[in-house]
């Protein structure tokens, strides 16, 4: 297999990722949204260093649970079966470097000196200049981690700290306590050092011991792996940081993939500091966002995307949809279902509403039981919900039934094709096609956040976190469950609506003249240009760096207003289309011309911001004008023309042009699609473009040929891409004629969507 057979099927940005240059860029952040493919992406970067000619020894991939390395090594190991790439979890790295023999000729100089040269350990001798490495740690018997703990112990370690400092035994090999505390410490340490008996962080802290202060010992392991992977960043906690830099050394082979927004372990000690100070801690370092889902329908993404909408813009992911055909290709994917959310007065009423809709939509999608789940913050609530189910004979995976009868009593076999009810946290990294999610009230979710004001922040972040991975679980539709009153904590209780939950913002809409209903829409669209005019003046000042992002997130609420505003009711078809652009490249956007409202749609059906090729007098519009050339647009004057000499010029500068052409020149007047002028498809070949044509309906009679003011449906439907370089090898080469060739190619396309929306 060659490099672009090994390419096929990701999009830019997992190229990108794939095949990140170290040396010229540093190390690598991986910020992976939500379904954004990370495995494959880590899998291939292995495969591709080893076709790159690294030796697959030399490649340290870390993971978090040993199901999660062994997937990978499977993935791995079909393109290279017998590749040695060591693939973990930290805990048993730890455990393979404390157990491995290392060179001590420095070290030895600083240990006791050994004239005779009598066993130093595991039969080797100073002579031979190596020994075990837990002996240079202290160990005196090969460790071997427990899960249980002596009781007695714990007695002993609670007594030290007294009422002041409550000791974890997890942190009993810690480095961060002070002398006085370090000498109590000290008999236990020499307990555990003498019998082996250790837990897995004990394991992280010596081997940390071991790497940064026996200097022959680092440079062993440093040598020993040339390339560092990490999988789930956002869970590392300090600990595994350190071992992580300790092992990387002043090198820039440092892969990472992670989620900030995904980071729910916080109780289990994992620090999200170590995912946003990335950049900083690795100055030379690169970030790469994956944000194209392949898991999830639009509307489900649109919803999760303003969970973190007050979220700094310079960490912020957009997922978008990347998959048309999930669920296995079930109608009910193909809907692409606003979610919803149901209020219930009881518990009661509330299963009754979860069992009547699974039930019909089971029967009218032709779902299985295991494409529903029923997710929930805390673990006795998930007994309630498979309390209910089984009362109702409806089967849950993982529970034992008897034979017919659906609900567990007694032996029977193990159900694998029931309705999954988990706790979110429980839920990470599985999907369905269906989702309740219950629960979702102040105390429930968000649960409880106790201690300061700092800490209840902190805990108060981690459970908006947790709320969007449970939101992210879903594929084809997703129901938010707000109950009013349930059993909680041994009583009746008054649950208010959780603050997560988007507010009820619906009003009631005034009736107008329509010439009075544009003139108002128009007034209140300028004014919020003319409000982020001021705004961007202090973004520039003191968040220059974040300019970019910061338009980029404006410019999509900006196009949102003007649906709300306008009332359009926006249908885009075939998102997931935008994942196979490569917008590395230039790119052209072509669509038909319908109304001043095509431009605002184009930015949500693309969910990014383009420019796009406007008329110079445009520009006398004051606010329209400063807006538009911080959009990137191009001007041109149709009677002197020379619009195609601009992008020439941005081509040679090295910028690649993001535009949006219409070409039909003007807005249509009339149904149907005008001339196509031809100069914009040359252009497109030219500079090797990748062209995207989007087809729209609707918009001029929700703007210019409006006839009543209720809320009018607008559809965007955007077509695959189609690239320029690749068009002219199949259809000629350099003598394919874009007039006669390309641009009939895509206005029959463009012609066949429009008229299918008819």
């Amino acid at each position: 297999m060659d490099v672009e057979s090994l390419l096929v099927g990701l999009n830019s940005d997992q190229r990108a990722a794939v095949l990140h240059d170290h040396e010229k860029n540093g190390q690598l952040l991986i910020l992976a949204g939500a379904g954004s493919g990370k495995t494959s992406v880590l899998t291939k970067r292995i495969q591709y260093r080893i076709m790159s000619g690294v030796e697959p020894e030399k490649i340290l991939a870390l993971t978090f649970t040993a199901k999660a390395a062994a997937e990978m090594r499977e993935r791995v190991q079909k393109l290279f079966p017998d590749a040695g790439v060591r693939l973990c979890t930290f805990h048993s790295l730890a455990l393979f470097i404390l157990k491995s023999n290392v060179p001590v000729v420095q070290d030895m100089e600083r240990r006791s000196r050994n004239e005779s040269g009598m066993t130093v350990g595991g039969g080797m001798t100073a002579e031979d200049g190596f020994c075990p490495a837990y002996e240079l740690v202290g160990f005196k018997r090969m460790p071997v981690p427990s899960e249980s703990v002596d009781k007695s112990f714990m007695q002993e370690l609670a007594k030290v700290g007294g009422r002041s400092v409550h000791f974890s035994r997890e942190e009993l090999f810690s480095d961060a306590y002070p002398p006085s505390l370090l000498k109590k410490l000290k008999p236990l340490r020499e307990r555990v050092l003498e019998s082996g008996q250790v837990v897995f962080e004990d394991l992280i802290y010596k081997a940390i011991d071991l790497l940064e202060n026996h200097e022959d010992a680092r440079a062993f392991f440093q040598s020993q792996w040339t390339e560092i992977l990490v999988d789930e960043y956002q869970d590392i906690n300090p600990s595994q940081y350190r071992l992580v830099k300790a092992l990387l050394g002043n090198r820039k082979s440092l892969f990472v993939v992670g989620d900030d927004d995904q980071a729910i372990y916080g109780f289990r000690g994992a620090d999200i500091g170590n995912i946003n100070r990335f950049r900083d801690d690795f100055r030379e370092s690169s970030l790469i966002r994956l944000e194209w889902n392949y898991r999830s329908v639009a509307n489900i993404l649109h919803f999760s995307n303003q969970i973190f909408k007050n979220k700094p813009v310079h960490l912020r992911k957009v997922l978008r949809a990347g998959n048309m055909n999930g669920s296995g290709g079930s109608p009910i994917f193909k809907e692409n279902r606003k979610p919803e959310i149901w209020v219930s007065e009881d518990p009661v009423e509330e299963m009754q509403k979860i069992i009547t809709s699974i039930k019909l939509l089971r029967e009218s999608y032709d779902l299985q039981w295991k494409n529903f789940a029923i997710l929930v913050r805390y673990n006795r609530q998930r007994m309630y919900y498979e309390e209910a189910l089984r009362d109702a004979c409806l089967p849950i995976a993982g529970t034992v039934v008897s034979e017919g009868a659906g609900a567990a009593e007694g032996e029977g076999e193990l159900v694998e094709n029931g309705i999954h009810v988990e706790t979110v946290h429980a839920s990470k990294g599985l999907q369905y096609a269906v989702v309740y999610y219950a629960g979702l009230s102040e105390g429930l979710t968000p649960g409880s956040c106790t201690g300061t004001r700092r800490e209840r922040k902190r805990q108060l972040d981690e459970e908006r976190r947790l709320f969007y991975v449970g939101v992210t679980r879903a594929e084809s539709y997703l129901v938010l469950l707000y109950c009013k009153r349930r059993y909680w904590k041994g009583r009746l209780t008054k649950l208010k609506r959780s603050r997560f939950l988007p507010k009820d913002t619906s009003k009631t809409e005034i009736n107008m003249p329509v010439i009075l209903f544009r003139i108002y829409a128009a007034a209140r669209i300028l004014l919020f240009m003319l409000e982020y005019i001021v705004k961007i003046a202090f973004i520039y000042i003191f968040r220059r760096k974040d300019l970019d992002s910061w338009i980029e997130e404006k410019v999509q609420k900006f196009s949102w207003f003007c649906m709300k505003v306008i009332r359009v009711d926006l249908t885009i078809e075939n998102q997931a289309q935008l994942a196979k652009v490569d917008w590395s490249r230039p790119v052209f956007v072509m669509g038909n011309h319908r109304s001043y409202l095509d431009i605002p749609i184009a930015f949500l059906a693309l969910q990014r911001t383009v420019g796009f090729i406007a008329k110079t007098q445009l520009q006398r519009i004051p606010i329209l004008n400063f807006w538009m050339h911080k959009l990137g647009c191009v001007f041109i004057d149709r009677e002197k023309g020379g619009g195609a000499a601009i992008i020439q010029k941005a081509l040679q500068s090295g910028k690649m042009p993001r535009l949006f052409i219409f070409p039909e020149g003007t807005r249509s007047k009339r149904s149907g699609m005008v001339a196509f002028k031809s100069g914009c498809f040359r252009l497109a070949v030219e500079a090797n473009a990748i062209i995207l044509p989007i087809v729209t309906r609707g918009s001029d009679e929700a703007w210019e040929h409006r006839k009543v003011t209720k809320h009018r449906p607008v559809s965007v439907t955007i077509l695959e891409p189609v690239d320029t370089v690749e068009f002219k090898k199949e259809h000629g080469g350099d003598d394919m004629d874009p007039r006669h060739e390309l641009l009939p190619y895509i206005r029959s396309k463009m012609e066949e969507a429009y008229d299918r929306r008819l």
